[in-house]
Order: structure tokens, then sequence, then C-alpha cells
């Protein structure tokens, strides 16, 4: 297991220097190879020499047992994948069992967004009279204005907002800045709270965070998606509310009222416009307003 450990230790630094991903994708990597270091000692394996073909398939057998879904399943095997192209590169194994493994197949799901109405509803509920209401809804309001990530919401500090340009810089996935403008919406939520109640949160605490709970301190990534829920149930929504679901909102409008797709993919900052593609999606009401407003016999006398 010493050995497991040195090597779990080597990919983790080579993940951190020369990949240069995030701290959360090196957490869900190093998670999936220690997952599979446990199987390999329950089945007597001592060496990463020893795996095979007939290991992977074991192993997949093992992830199948668990009930896992495909995509759970996908980025497993896509983590070792990684993992022994690593040990293949620093040689400590000759080939790569991992490398003719075949993905499952993964169901495509139109991402979830909400209707400008639910996003009305979002809007109206916040007491922008208290320091939390006008956080609440400058998150909100950023959120949707931007399409950022939650974990990108979560970084960023008083400094990466330009207010004289109406911009803010963000740093992305492979620590990759952009930036994205900011609404007008947005740019006056943030500015009251900015302003008035992140004072009142921030105490006698030092802090550049934008974003602070109610002790002043940096609000995370769960408190700010149970911000969301909390907004969700006060406007009476059905809809589960999530960050994720905002950048979905986010992209699908832009896309709908007519922008170019690799704009909105700078915006988003996918590194693929496949990524950016899933949002091409649109609502019926909008299918039928094309079909209607486009067709040359569609209208109706």
């Amino acid at each position: 297991m010493q050995a497991f450990t040195s090597l779990k230790n080597q990919f983790k630094m080579y993940l951190q220097v020369e990949k240069n991903a995030s701290t959360y994708t090196i957490k869900e990597y190093i998670l999936d190879v220690e997952q599979f270091f446990v199987f390999l000692t329950k089945e007597g394996i001592q060496s990463v020499k020893e795996v095979d073909d007939a290991c992977v398939r074991l192993f997949l057998m093992h992830l199948y047992d668990q009930s896992l879904s495909r995509r759970s399943v996908a980025r497993k095997l896509s983590t070792l994948r990684t993992f022994f192209k690593f040990l293949e590169r620093e040689q400590y194994v000759l080939d790569n069992p991992f490398r003719g493994t075949r993905l499952p197949k993964q169901s495509k799901k139109l991402p979830n967004f909400l209707y400008r109405e639910e996003l009305e509803q979002l809007f109206e509920v916040s007491d922008l009279s208290q320091p939390l209401g006008q956080r609440d809804q400058a998150l909100l309001e950023l959120l949707y204005a931007t399409g950022m990530r939650v974990s990108e919401c979560q970084m960023l500090t008083l400094s990466d907002i330009d207010f004289s340009l109406h911009t803010v810089k963000v740093l992305g996935k492979g620590r990759k800045e952009r930036y994205i403008p900011v609404g007008t919406y947005a740019e006056a939520a943030l500015t009251r709270y900015i302003k008035n109640g992140r004072g009142q949160l921030i105490k006698d605490n030092k802090t550049d965070a934008v974003f602070l709970n109610a002790k002043g301190n940096p609000l995370t990534v769960r408190g700010m998606r149970l911000v969301l829920n909390k907004l969700a149930d006060q406007a009476a929504l059905t809809a589960h509310v999530h960050p994720h679901a905002l950048r979905h909102t986010f992209a699908t409008h832009l896309l709908n009222e007519g922008a170019d797709i690799r704009s909105v993919q700078e915006l988003l900052g996918h590194a693929h416009l496949s990524s950016t593609q899933l949002y091409t999606h649109v609502t019926k009401d909008r299918l039928k307003d094309v079909y209607m407003n486009s067709h040359p016999r569609a209208k109706r006398k």
C-alpha cells in the first residue's frame, strides 16, 4: 500500500504542476485513484504492473455492482486512463490497460433552465432592507447576468469587479481568466450590497471576498446553494434552483435571443464548442414563434 500512496502523491503533483488542474478536479481524481487502489488491495494485487485487461474488466463489474450512473463510471474510467498514461510516461508500467476501454455511452440530458416568469419571482423575494437580503439579491443577479460557475463566483474578490468598465474578472477551469460584462440590474445589486450590506456583515474580519456569510466569513459553495434553495422556497417555485441552473438559463436565454454560439462559448469559459452546443435547445414557445414569423404560409389570416 505504501507504493500505491507514493504513486498517488506523484500523480497529484503532476496534476497540480503540469496540468494546472483546479482544486476540485484534483480532489475528484485522487478519490477515484484511491478507490481503485482499495479494489486492487482487496483483489490481492500489490503492484500497478499487475493490472491487465482482466483486472480492468473486473473493476468495471465492481463499479456496476455499486449501481453507479453511467456518468460516474465514465468519469472514473477517464481518471484511471489519465493515471495510467502518467504511469506509462514515468515508466512505472509498460502499457496502459485502460487505453482501449470503452466509456459507457451517456444519455444526453437537456440542461434544465428557468423561464422568465420563474426568474421574476426569484428576483422579488429578497428583503433588500437587510444585509443578507442585499447579498442574496446580488448573488442571484450576478449568477444569472454572467453565467459563471458557482466555484468561480465563490472565489470572486472585490478587485475582480470593475464598475468603470462594467465587467467582472473570472478565474475559470485550468486557471484561465476571462472577463464577463455585467448588466445594469446585476451592477445595481452589487453596488447596493458592497456599499451597504457587505460592510455590516464583515464586522472585524479581514477578507476581500465579495460574498460573505452572516459571520462575516467568505460564503462557501455550499452556502451559495443554500441561499438559492431558500430563495426558491420563498418564491414558491416548483423547479429545483441551483447555481448551475442559472448558468444554463444564462446560456439558453442568450441563444434564444439570437446570440452567436461562439460568443456564448467564450462567456461560459468552455474549452470546446461541443459543451456549448448542449444549450442550443429552444423552448416550445420559441419554436412556435420562429415558425409563425418565418414560414411563408404559417401566418393565419
